[in-house]
């Protein structure tokens, strides 16, 4: 539940923008107007760390009007942008980089218009099956209850025989999306990673517990699933954590038949550091430039990784955890 929420006027012209306003005057939450989502003033917060925790709290509802379709490498082929940001609090998150002092949540009312445009791209890229990610720049489950966006796009892309879907979360509330026609069209990942990881820095967020038995419903509600374990962290006693969370995936998953799994590091960006150590001085996240090799991303900024040869130990460790413990899960990549 936002503190407050912010309207795009141009929302009110479509009839999700009509339901979300009710809902949220309905809740008692402050409403106020807006010319743009993109141009939001008046959220309070005068230090870093206010400013970030007010924005987590702050809810835009607008119109995506820009309709060209990012890259999404290596999980897609193109960001589906549903919405921006989320409530959680994850201090490595790396939209620290990109989304500015006061990361407001935007969700948006045009699902149709950008489920229309996702329909180009599919025709373009044919007779290629064109594969569109969900949460690039958002956890879009939280917002659910209030936009139905997940529900839409798992509905069309059931209905696209040369499309698929394909999202990830940290949340738990997946009932409403548990019945859909979805065809076997859309992937419903779960991020998950050790209960240190989880209770130092990813605040907010449901543990590792409550996300496996959401995971579980998807998996037997017939969605293709899977797993992002990120960021691999290493830290005093990380293996023994790491093993004892593929033994939870072997009890809730037997051999992990049809499951994919993401494994992704920790890295940062000098950006990000800044801000992460003016919201959270007091984290303990490991960011030492000294101990990582710096390297360019695909969109062209500069972010600090594990060197070669840690990259290598951890790769094969996590790659013999899969194979030990769910043998029938596909590893679509290691970065």
């Amino acid at each position: 539940m936002p503190r407050r929420a912010y309207f795009e006027r141009a929302a009110l012209e479509y009839p999700l923008g009509k339901e979300i306003l009710k809902t949220l005057e309905e809740m008692g939450v402050d409403i106020k107007m807006a010319g743009s989502h993109n141009r939001i003033t008046g959220i309070p917060g005068k230090t870093p760390r206010e400013a970030y925790q007010e924005g987590k709290n702050t809810m835009v509802v607008g119109v995506r009007k820009t309709l060209e379709f990012q890259t999404c490498k290596p999980s897609a082929h193109f960001q589906l942008p549903l919405a921006t940001s989320c409530p959680g609090m994850c201090q490595y998150c790396y939209l620290n980089t990109t989304l500015g002092k006061k990361p407001y949540i935007r969700i948006y009312v045009n699902i149709e218009e950008i489920l229309d445009k996702a329909r180009e791209y599919i025709t373009s890229r044919q007779p290629e099956v064109t594969v569109f990610e969900g949460a690039a720049t958002s956890d879009p489950l939280p917002v659910e209850p209030y936009t139905g966006a997940l529900a839409k796009a798992i509905n069309y892309f059931g209905a696209q025989e040369m499309g698929r879907f394909r999202f990830v979360t940290k949340f738990t509330n997946v009932d409403s999306l548990l019945k859909l026609e979805h065809k076997g069209h859309t992937r419903f990942r779960f991020s998950i990673n050790t209960p240190s990881v989880i209770e130092r820095y990813e605040l907010r967020t449901p543990r590792l517990p409550q996300r496996l038995e959401a995971a579980r419903k998807v998996y037997e509600a017939g969605y293709p699933a899977g797993f992002i374990v990120a960021p691999v962290i290493e830290y005093e006693g990380w293996q023994e954590e790491y093993r004892a969370v593929f033994s939870e995936l072997r009890k809730h998953f037997g051999s992990g038949e049809q499951l994919t799994i993401e494994l992704i590091t920790h890295r940062f960006t000098q950006r990000a550091k800044n801000n992460i150590m003016n919201i959270f001085p007091e984290t303990t996240l490991p960011m030492g430039e000294e101990s990582r090799k710096f390297k360019y991303g695909q969109f062209g900024y500069g972010k600090y990784v594990y060197p070669p040869e840690k990259m290598a130990e951890i790769k094969t460790f996590l790659h013999d955890l899969v194979a030990q413990s769910i043998p029938q899960a596909e590893v679509e990549y290691f970065v």
